[in-house]
């Protein structure tokens, strides 16, 4: 018994006739007839009464049409909801803690206005801990920065970004008409959690340059460390665009180095194998195009 025999058997309830149901359905009248057949021998039990070439429903027979119909109009409902399903629900975001903190708010806020029946769910953590959530299904999508570890994410570029050293108003260094990578050795480093996208970076481009950062501070707090220095305890090397309003309030300085650049991309990253909806499509757009 499948819901094609469902949908047949309705018709002929409804339509009192078999050919008339079989000119609805645009099937021929012997498949209306065997489905019909296949229902009673399904259920052991005649479903109409058949007299002078008419159809009487039987009262097993008013059983099956009133939860047949009940069984049609689910299904109807189901398909309805599935089609539309790019247009409500739930889309389960994650993002690392400089783009949580500085660009997500805004995202949500945009796409929200525009898709005021989709729930978005976000988790922030570190670039490493959100990566595994999307290889273990726990998110749909990502926007982190950093190094990709797994050949199970795929990675698509959205923002550019770039690193900036920055210290306190008072740092030596600023009096320095050239400040070479050397100089940077003697400084003390304020410096974001391990396995943070900005710290990889930063350890990274350093260790060409064969200097190996051991920060005497370590926070997820970006504001933190900026305070920090601001405070004279140290330098640290952080996103542009987290530093900037600090930097325009005159609360630290960007110190240029000779020869140093920390140019990176942020990355939209989900699995290989998942299934994108339209509305993830929708915010990851959105993202570019900001």
């Amino acid at each position: 018994m499948t819901l094609r025999h469902m949908k047949i058997f309705v018709s002929v309830c409804k339509e009192n006739s078999i050919t008339l149901a079989a000119r609805k359905l645009y099937i021929s009248q012997p498949a209306v007839s065997n489905a019909i057949k296949e229902l009673e021998d399904y259920y052991n039990i005649p479903l109409f009464d058949r007299i002078s070439k008419k159809l009487y429903l039987t009262e097993a027979g008013k059983h099956v049409y009133n939860y047949a119909l009940h069984i049609n109009a689910l299904f109807e409902e189901l398909e309805a909801t599935i089609k539309n399903s790019d247009s409500m629900g739930t889309i389960k975001i994650g993002a690392s803690i400089t783009i949580g903190t500085h660009f997500i708010p805004d995202y949500i806020m945009r796409f929200s206005l525009k898709y005021p029946d989709i729930t978005t769910f976000v988790t922030i953590d570190s670039s490493d801990i959100i990566e595994q959530m999307v290889l273990d299904n726990q998110l749909d999508f990502a926007l982190i920065e950093g190094v990709i570890h797994s050949d199970n994410i795929i990675s698509k570029e959205f923002i550019k970004d770039e690193l900036i050293v920055i210290c306190d108003l008072e740092n030596p260094l600023l009096k320095k008409e050239t400040v070479s990578i050397n100089d940077l050795s003697t400084q003390a480093f304020l410096m974001r959690e391990r396995n943070s996208g900005t710290r990889e970076l930063a350890e990274s481009i350093l260790l060409l340059h064969n200097i190996s950062l051991n920060p005497i501070w370590e926070s997820s707090s970006s504001e933190a460390i900026i305070h920090g220095v601001s405070k004279g305890i140290g330098i640290s090397i952080l996103p542009q665009q987290i530093v900037q309003e600090a930097i325009t309030r005159n609360q630290v300085k960007k110190l240029s180095v000779n020869g140093l650049e920390f140019n990176r991309q942020y990355h939209i990253i989900y699995h290989k194998n998942k299934y994108l909806t339209g509305a993830a499509l929708a915010f990851i757009k959105l993202c570019c195009t900001s």
